[in-house]
């Protein structure tokens, strides 16, 4: 089977161990950079070209970057015009990315959440603040990825210092409520076709709430209680994901879904763990191109 992996670094480590588990398991692969594929729309000759030639797969595994979701989901979408199978449809990695528009989704179909607000106007600061139980809380740019753009403000004065700080820079947040009995840690389920396939828990370090590995945390292989793994499964399908990461923080109310990521790395999981979760993706790409997967 022919497989593209789009991505814009072949040499990431999530890259590089999907293609290893594609080409182990018998599969031609390519690594795609899909900022230099074009797309050829009509309605009897659709395409998508890349430096010069079509592309002929059976199926793609999109690496989409934040900061090319627009155009990395347009060929995703291209694809599957062409009835090439996906590890992600490109309007869920869409929905994903977005923040604000995925929490109203889980909430809408009542999947647990820290309480959380969002507001245009720095005249609605202290009702929003109140809204969420008032300082400790989090501040989040609704573009942030991998921690960044993620303050906790200890005051409430704190926290209209930095929401106004950040409104007057144009830019979108979210104010959720802070769970100190979290500790720093949250919990990374890895969900591939419905299951979940690999779960670590993150501790951020001494002086740090963010649990991030690129942050510093440190993390350890974790079994999940089957209520958090219902979870996390039900978290990534109502995002219409089939691979996923879905973040989860402990609380006094049981688990609380952080968030839900439509690339998730590998390499902190995998070390964590030790599951071959990139041969766990593929083998369910091989099951959507044959039919069996959702």
């Amino acid at each position: 089977m022919k497989i593209g992996i789009l991505s814009l670094g072949r040499t990431l480590y999530s890259t590089r161990r999907l293609r290893e588990a594609a080409m182990a398991r018998g599969h031609e692969v390519r690594v795609i950079d899909y900022l230099r594929c074009t797309m050829h729309v009509t309605p009897r000759e659709a395409a998508v070209i890349y430096r010069g030639s079509p592309l002929k797969l059976d199926a793609v595994i999109p690496r989409i970057g934040s900061t090319h979701t627009f155009y990395g989901t347009a060929v995703v979408r291209q694809f599957e015009m062409l009835g090439v199978a996906t590890a992600n449809h490109a309007g869920s990695i869409v929905l994903a990315r977005d923040k604000l528009r995925s929490m109203q989704v889980l909430a809408r179909e009542g999947v647990d959440l820290p309480v959380t607000g969002f507001a245009h106007s720095i005249k609605d600061t202290q009702a929003l603040i109140d809204r969420v139980g008032g300082a400790p809380l989090v501040i989040k740019l609704v573009e942030g990825t991998q921690g960044v753009g993620v303050v906790l403000a200890s005051s409430n004065s704190a926290a209209e210092s930095v929401i106004s700080a950040f409104r007057q820079l144009k830019a979108d947040i979210l104010v959720q409520e802070y769970i100190e009995e979290s500790k720093g840690s949250d919990t990374r389920a890895l969900v591939v076709g419905g299951k979940v396939v690999a779960a670590m828990r993150r501790q951020a370090p001494p002086g740090e709430f963010r649990s991030n590995l690129h942050r510093g945390g440190s993390a350890r292989k974790l079994d999940l209680r089957p209520e958090e793994e219902a979870l996390a499964v039900r978290a990534a399908q109502t995002i219409g994901l089939d691979v996923a990461g879905v973040d989860m923080i402990p609380s006094a109310r049981g688990a609380l879904v952080l968030e839900v990521n439509a690339s998730p790395g590998l390499e902190g999981i995998e070390g964590a763990t030790g599951v071959d979760v990139a041969g766990a993706i593929v083998e369910y790409v091989e099951r959507r191109v044959a039919g069996d997967g959702a």
